[in-house]
């Protein structure tokens, strides 16, 4: 099954070569996707070759509802019709208002009740910047836990906090992190998987911090992801994070929870911390919070608001047409009911792409929440690890990338070895497209399984 037509045209290859002289060597997607979208509606994205794909990247679950979604559109309409500056540093403005109103109404209630909200740089690496600096003036400490395969930002604090160590290696230290161990079921750390892995991973969070001759002074907070988006799509267990959460405030650690990626309804619920019950002290968000603008923000309990004015800065944190287009979004997401959509249809895809394990011995884990969904690609003919996981097969998971894309389907890799595919549709991907999808997704494992089999990878 194939979604893309039509034939390459001068114009996309001139701008391609264009691109390629001209940007810079640090660039990612668009090393991987050689298309220049020249329209966008929904899920489905147009190439200036008129070719048609459906986005599974969905801005690295940026566009919560998709792309030029009519909520969005008609909010930056009145917006602009209405000469409202566009720029204001950290003025207050009618738009600013409204959306700190949205955005407090969609808050987990006990959060919110004392919450208060800083605005940020437009990325989330910023926002996460932030709350590192927040939590040291606060504690009046330095170091920072933080977990394998946690993905935070390029920035030099949230790099420090990041788990890739092939982006890091070059640089120097930004900071003192302390890595635990995150609880990853399929390739457990401690080599004994399911829950007695994360039980594990608890008790030695425990241990360590309470150990005098354990090397790890005060922190001034945990960070964690409740699903780590790059990491390769790990959920973190319920009772897990419950265990965070004691042991955090048990020491007087404060507890930062990154939603950069699982919020606005991604994992079937608004916020990914409302699945486990966990109130944290800081949540860093970003992405979809600004309806598929720039935006970035920081919330945190009062007690720790102890900033001096100017204490963190950015000259783009007053971005009127993100704040009526994020306040758009977050209230359609809600009145619309997508988080509790994104659960049902991501339920239904990942139970068919657990099925397909059975079929295809290249499938190693299906795994996620809502609509974060990773399938971890193996190589099944290698011998297994403890907990019998294949090895990672980062050439055939690139090859289906490939074949995704040939077939009209943009999909993303992410994982220890970037064995494995992402999934980020929308949140309003109909139950067609999910099943066009899925088609496609299958199509493209099957054909590149052969290939390995037959010994061409």
């Amino acid at each position: 099954m194939t979604l893309a037509t039509g034939t390459p045209h001068e114009t996309r290859d001139a701008v391609l070569h264009r691109q390629h002289t001209r940007e810079s060597a640090a660039r990612t997607y668009a090393r991987t996707f050689p298309i220049v979208p020249v329209r966008a509606d929904g899920m489905t994205v147009e190439g200036a070759d008129g070719r048609h794909y459906l986005d599974c990247l969905s801005g690295a679950g940026t566009l919560a509802l998709g792309h030029n979604h009519p909520v969005v559109l008609d909010a930056l309409r009145r917006t602009l019709d209405s000469g409202a500056p566009l720029h204001v540093l950290d003025l207050a403005t009618a738009e600013k208002d409204d959306y700190t109103g949205a955005l407090f109404e969609s808050l987990p209630r006990g959060f919110a009740e004392t919450a208060k909200v800083h605005f940020c740089g437009p990325a989330g690496t910023d926002a996460v910047e932030a709350a590192l600096k927040l939590t040291q003036t606060a504690t009046g400490r330095r170091g920072v836990l933080a977990f394998t395969g946690a993905y935070h930002g390029m920035t030099a604090g949230a790099l420090a906090a990041t788990g890739n160590v092939a982006v890091k290696q070059p640089l120097p230290t930004g900071g003192e992190v302390t890595r635990l161990p995150y609880p990853y079921a399929y390739r457990c750390p401690f080599g004994v998987g399911g829950e007695r892995g994360a039980e594990l991973s608890a008790a030695y969070v425990e241990r360590l911090l309470d150990d005098p001759a354990g090397g790890v002074l005060p922190p001034a907070a945990m960070i964690l992801e409740v699903v780590q988006g790059e990491g390769g799509v790990i959920p973190a267990p319920d009772g897990w994070l419950r265990e965070m959460r004691r042991i955090t405030a048990e020491r007087g650690i404060p507890l930062i929870v990154d939603e950069v990626q699982t919020g606005a309804g991604r994992t079937g619920r608004m916020w990914a911390v409302e699945h486990s019950g966990i109130v944290p002290d800081v949540m860093v968000l970003s992405k979809a919070i600004g309806g598929s603008l720039p935006m970035a923000v920081v919330l945190y309990h009062e007690d720790y608001d102890g900033w001096q004015p100017g204490a963190h800065t950015g000259t783009f944190r007053g971005n009127t047409l993100a704040m009526a287009a994020g306040a758009a979004t977050l209230r359609h997401i809600a009145e619309a009911g997508l988080a509790e959509r994104a659960a049902d249809v991501g339920a239904r895809m990942t139970a068919r792409l657990t099925a397909l394990r059975g079929e295809l011995p290249v499938v190693g884990d299906v795994r996620g929440r809502g609509l974060m969904i990773g399938v971890e690609l193996v190589d099944p003919t290698a011998s297994p690890d403890a907990c019998g996981a294949h090895p990672a097969a980062p050439e055939l998971a690139a090859r289906v990338r490939a074949g995704c894309l040939s077939r009209g389907l943009i999909v993303e890799l992410g994982g220890r070895h970037d064995a494995v595919l992402r999934l980020l549709p929308p949140l309003t991907i109909t139950d067609e497209q999910a099943e066009t999808v899925l088609d496609l997704l299958t199509d493209a494992i099957t054909e590149a399984a052969a290939a390995l089999a037959g010994g061409l990878l």
